[in-house]
């Protein structure tokens, strides 16, 4: 899955998240390197903070989503328009090789090959991993990517956007 939050205390923002899904969804087997990421669908807004984490639950993916839903209420988040800024967001990116289209939860994530925020940092943990639709790893969807948003290390020392 993926953690992301552009408001407030936003690595704090990712640490509460991770001690959330560790409680009340499963074990964190893997975490990425965090990663400051220029927005996605909608530009005037602050740079997100995003980590990919690797989870190994115990419930069925519609049991985890809707745990996913609750933290993110304690973690601060409010609904808002989609793609708009947040405290914390958390999606399922993918489960295996398990395909699920519903309306409520589609997994593989529909757009994960659609952008660098994501690939980046599961390319980090899994580069050799094939995508269960697509057929392809995910370093290979990285290099087909057509997103030119920049992703980069986070460093906390520095201070603002980093372009």
């Amino acid at each position: 899955m993926i953690i992301g939050s552009n408001l407030g205390d936003r690595l704090h923002q990712l640490d509460l998240a991770k001690k959330l899904i560790a409680a009340e969804v499963g074990d964190i087997k893997k975490e990425s390197a965090v990663y400051e990421t220029q927005p996605w669908g909608f530009d005037d807004q602050p740079w997100f903070l995003n980590q990919v984490v690797e989870v190994k639950s115990t419930y069925i993916p519609e049991d985890v989503l809707t745990r996913l839903k609750a933290i993110e209420i304690k973690a601060g988040r409010t609904p808002a328009e989609k793609w708009h800024a947040r405290h914390i967001d958390i999606d399922i990116l993918l489960d295996g090789d398990l395909v699920i289209n519903k309306k409520e939860l589609t997994i593989p994530h529909p757009h994960l090959q659609e952008r660098n925020f994501v690939l980046i940092p599961l390319m980090e943990l899994a580069p050799e991993l094939v995508h269960p639709v697509l057929g392809k790893t995910i370093e290979d969807l990285y290099f087909d990517s057509r997103d030119t948003g920049e992703v980069y290390i986070f460093n906390p020392d520095e201070q603002g956007n980093p372009l």
